[in-house]
C-alpha cells in the first residue's frame, strides 16, 4: 500500500468536520425567534483576458486563447448585469454579502463605491477567477491568501471576514491557512444546512452553508433557466423553514450578475426573494453577522456536545 500524502493526514488528523447529525446539536436560537437565516451572495468577478497556463484545469476551454466569448460573457455582469441588481436589493433592503474577486474592485472601481455605499459585506474569492489552488505548495497557497488580504485592506482598510476558494480550487490544507490569516467562516464545504465548527491546526474557523445546488452557473450549466432557479429557491426556503421550527437553519442564495442580471432572468430572482420576504421568522443577515452570531451561541456549545459524544464512544480507560 503506497504511504499515505501529508495532505490526506491533515483531514484525517484532526478530523476537520465536526458537529454530528444536525438532530445531535443542541439547539439553536436565532435572532428574534427567526426559524432561517437567509444570506445572499452575488458572485461578483473578474476573469483574466489572457490567464497563465493553468496546472490543472483550463479556464478557458474554447482554443487558442484568448477566449473571447468566455471573458465577455463574464465581463457582461460587471458592466451591464450587476447595476439593475443594486437597485433591486435597495427596494427590498437587503444587505448582501460579495463572493468578491480582488481584482474586481481594482478594475471597477464604481463596483466597489456601490457596494461600499450600500454597506455590503464582503467574503474573499480570491484574486482572480482564473486563478486557482489546486496543486499549489503550502507556501505559495499562503502567499495567494496574503495576497488577497493585503490587496482588500489597502482598498478598504478592512479585513475580510469569509473565505470561498476561487473556482472552489481548495487543497486539503486550505482551512488551516485560512484560518492562520484571521478569517472567520469558509464556504468550500457543501455538507450541512447549519454553521459547524472546522478543526483546524490553530485557531478557530467554521463552515457556513453555501448550498451549490441553488447556485445559478451550476445550474445554467445543466440548462436551467430563471424559472427553475425560481423554483428551486423557493422549495429550498419552503423546506428549511419548515425545519428550522425544530431546529434553525441556515439558506445560501448564491448568484451570478453576468447570469441572474441578464434582462430575461432579473424577475425570477427578484420573485424567490420577494417570495422569502414575505414570511416573518425570516432573519436577512451577511455572512459576518452569521458567523460572530454562531461564535457567540453555537460555537462552543456544539464542540462540548462532540467532546461528550466522543468521550461516550471511547472504549474504557482510552482517551477519545
Amino acid at each position: 500500500m503506497p504511504p499515505r500524502r501529508a495532505d490526506a493526514m491533515q483531514v484525517r488528523d484532526p478530523d476537520r468536520l465536526r458537529g454530528g447529525s444536525i438532530f445531535q446539536r443542541p439547539r439553536l436560537a436565532l435572532p428574534d425567534g427567526a426559524r432561517i437565516a437567509v444570506w445572499v451572495c452575488p458572485n461578483i468577478e473578474h476573469y483574466e483576458w489572457l490567464p497563465d497556463p493553468a496546472r490543472v484545469r483550463d479556464p478557458w476551454p474554447r482554443m487558442p486563447h484568448p477566449d473571447v466569448l468566455g471573458y465577455a460573457s463574464k465581463d457582461y455582469g460587471n458592466r451591464v448585469g450587476i447595476w439593475p441588481i443594486f437597485e433591486l436589493f435597495d427596494r427590498l433592503g437587503i444587505r448582501a454579502t460579495v463572493s468578491l474577486s480582488i481584482a474586481n474592485f481594482e478594475r471597477y472601481p464604481q463596483i466597489m463605491e456601490a457596494c461600499e455605499a450600500r454597506r455590503w459585506d464582503t467574503m474573499c474569492h480570491g484574486i482572480y477567477n482564473t486563478q486557482y489552488l489546486w496543486d499549489l505548495e503550502e507556501d505559495a497557497e499562503r502567499a495567494v491568501i496574503a495576497n488577497c488580504v493585503d490587496r482588500f485592506r489597502r482598498l478598504t482598510g478592512r479585513h475580510m471576514a469569509g473565505w470561498f476558494s476561487p473556482a472552489i480550487s481548495h487543497t486539503l490544507r486550505t482551512p488551516d491557512l485560512v484560518a492562520e490569516a484571521g478569517f472567520k467562516y469558509y464556504c468550500d464545504l457543501y455538507h450541512d444546512d447549519q454553521p459547524t465548527p472546522i478543526a483546524v491546526r490553530s485557531g478557530r474557523l467554521i463552515s457556513l452553508p453555501y448550498q451549490t445546488e441553488l447556485n445559478d452557473a451550476v445550474l445554467h450549466a445543466g440548462a436551467a433557466e430563471g424559472p427553475e432557479f425560481q423554483r428551486i429557491a423557493q422549495d429550498m426556503f419552503d423546506t428549511l423553514y419548515a425545519e428550522g421550527e425544530v431546529q434553525p437553519r441556515v439558506m445560501n442564495i448564491a448568484f451570478h450578475p453576468y447570469i441572474m442580471g441578464r434582462p430575461h432572468r432579473l424577475k425570477y430572482l427578484e420573485a424567490a426573494l420577494r417570495h422569502i420576504a414575505s414570511h416573518d421568522k425570516v432573519w436577512f443577515a451577511t455572512g459576518e453577522e452569521i458567523a460572530d452570531w454562531y461564535y457567540a451561541n453555537g460555537y462552543e456549545a456544539t464542540l462540548a456536545a462532540d467532546a461528550a459524544r466522543d468521550a461516550a464512544r471511547a472504549p474504557a480507560g482510552v482517551a477519545p
